[in-house]
């Protein structure tokens, strides 16, 4: 299927609703501390939308019944909020879409919690270098291989696992748009990027090398298959003539 192309304005609505994820991911950061739980932050959310008119995109989502997906350490990806307390070390993803209108902006953190190991330190700062890497390449004419190989090449480089079932995707009036955003790719190949198109990319890095994961009973909760840690980096991109413009940074 054909990308679905947005116009200025378009982008602009969705930029809008970047602004209130990223404002609420930086609320989230100042209150991530051990003993808080991923319950409350999710609660947390529900409110600063609310507050901000806007809502969350994945809650009732193909029955999804949480405003954010909360996934701590071995949880790569969709995991439930709990009761379970954050501790000292422990690493949790917030991963959420905001709906502002009508228009959407998807956005995925990674956040520590209090220290972590100098192992897994380098692993979010080289997961959240991936992204940038794979952002700069998020220009007309390229293609979305360009992409992927610039994720899997920084993925190459550390040994790190790649989550391949976890890939990016078109945005818009809708969660998932057309195209695919994978997390690997040979460069050139792939659908070639043009302006308009609005996207998500989301490297999933894991410590094991395998990055191999599977689904809990709930359908939802993906964890590694090794037990290895997880993090997740995610933004919501607009391919434009001036460069990739992100639109989930609070600009």
């Amino acid at each position: 299927m054909d990308p679905i192309l947005k116009t200025k304005e378009e982008i602009s609505y969705m930029q809008e609703a970047g602004r209130i994820l990223h404002n609420c991911h930086k609320l989230i950061e100042q209150r991530l501390a051990p003993g808080v739980t991923t319950r409350d932050m999710d609660e947390l959310v529900e409110e600063f939308l609310a507050k901000n008119g806007a809502t969350p995109e994945q809650k009732g989502y193909k029955g999804y019944p949480y405003a954010t997906c909360a996934s701590i350490n071995e949880v790569v990806c969709h995991g439930f909020p709990s009761e379970r307390e954050l501790a000292e070390g422990d690493v949790v993803t917030i991963d959420m879409v905001v709906n502002k209108d009508g228009w959407l902006a998807d956005s995925a953190w990674t956040y520590g919690i209090g220290e972590q190991r100098r192992t897994i330190r380098k692993l979010m700062k080289r997961t959240e270098k991936a992204l940038h890497r794979a952002i700069a390449q998020a220009v007309p004419g390229n293609t979305l291989g360009d992409i992927g190989n610039a994720i899997e090449r920084s993925a190459r480089l550390y040994r790190y696992g790649i989550v391949k079932p976890l890939i990016g995707h078109g945005i818009g009036q809708y969660i998932h748009e057309p195209p695919n955003v994978l997390p690997y790719g040979k460069r050139g190949t792939g659908q070639m990027l043009t302006e308009g198109m609005v996207i998500t990319i989301e490297p999933i890095f894991t410590k094991g090398s395998s990055g191999v994961v599977v689904w809990d009973e709930d359908g939802w909760t993906v964890r590694t298959v090794d037990g290895s840690w997880g993090v997740q980096y995610e933004h919501t991109i607009a391919i434009t003539s001036n460069g990739p413009r992100i639109l989930t940074d609070g600009t």
